[in-house]
Order: C-alpha cells, then structure tokens, then sequence
C-alpha cells in the first residue's frame, strides 16, 4: 500500500503545481486514507498539511486552518519541529486574513522561535522578516522593524535585494552613531 500511497502523493504533487487544486485534494486525501491505514502518521499529517495549503490558496480559510492544525497537532506528537513550524507559518497567513492578529503574531512568533532552535536560519530569518510586515500591518511599527531587521540580519545567504536592504540598515545606524 505504502507504494500506491506515495504514487498518489506524487499524483497530487504534479497536479497541484498544474493548478488542478481540487484534482490534488482528491489524490492527497487518497494518499492520506492509505498512509493511515498503514499507521504511518508522519506521512499522513503532511498529506493534511499538503491539503490545508491548497484550502488557503482557494480561499476557504475554515478548512484550512482545521487542516493545517490537525497536521500540526501529529507532528508536535511526533517531535518533528520543522514541520511544526512550517505548519505555523502556514495557519499564521489564515489568522491573519481570519483577522486575528493576536493568533497571527502568536503563530509567526513560535514558528521563527522553532526554526531558530533547530538552527535553520534561513527559514527563521523569512519567518522573523515577514512577521515584521505583520506587526507594522497591524500599527506595531517599532515591533515591525525590529522584527524585520533581524530576520535580515540572520539570512545566510540574502538575496541581491536582502544585500541592498542589509546596506542601507548599516548606513541608518552609522548616520544614527550606533
């Protein structure tokens, strides 16, 4: 079964980069029935993960969020942390749109916090920079830039444009005498 399982995650890989969404709920939740019946719960909260996110592209905030946060309740109980993470970062955008900041702030936090414990700073530092737009959003300006300068400040490899913005942070603080 495992072998079938896997064949219709895939199926529902392909078609979720073609844009046949409902096409790859249909084949993740297929995917899903089989990595249950077989116990094997790390495989199946990522198909649940793999649903949730195609729930928040369409819209259907609800359904995603009781997704991403059943997906996310397996793989605290499993101990996997990067993928409890991911999954934070995922509802975070949800709340958000949801509009309830508290939760959104809340969910960026924990996810930026887990990915600096399990040393992956990529991911921290985009967690820490997008959590910075989100309280500057929401009139937490201070908070906001704090965030977002540290997130930047912590990327291993920035981008040319991440490079530009470190640059300009270095002329504030040198024309602000820091």
């Amino acid at each position: 079964m495992t072998n079938e399982a896997n064949k219709l995650k895939e199926e529902g890989l392909r078609l979720f980069e073609d844009g046949a969404y409902q096409e790859a709920i249909e084949q993740f939740e297929l995917a899903r029935q089989g990595f249950e019946k077989e116990g094997q719960k790390l495989a199946m909260a990522e198909m649940l993960n793999n649903i949730g996110v195609i729930h928040r592209v369409e819209g259907r905030l609800p359904e995603a969020a009781r997704m991403l946060e059943e997906a996310m309740a397996i793989f605290v109980e499993l101990g996997d942390r990067d993928r409890e993470a991911q999954a934070l970062g995922n509802l975070a955008p949800i709340y958000k749109k949801q509009g309830d900041l508290e939760k959104t702030l809340e969910a960026y936090k924990k996810s930026a916090d887990i990915f600096g414990e399990i040393g992956d700073l990529e991911k921290q530092g985009e967690i820490l920079m997008t959590l910075g737009i989100a309280q500057f959003d929401a009139g937490k300006r201070i908070d906001g830039v704090t965030s977002y300068e540290a997130g930047l400040r912590i990327i291993p490899k920035p981008s040319i444009r991440q490079k530009w913005l470190r640059t300009l942070l270095k002329l504030r603080m040198k024309a602000l005498g820091m």
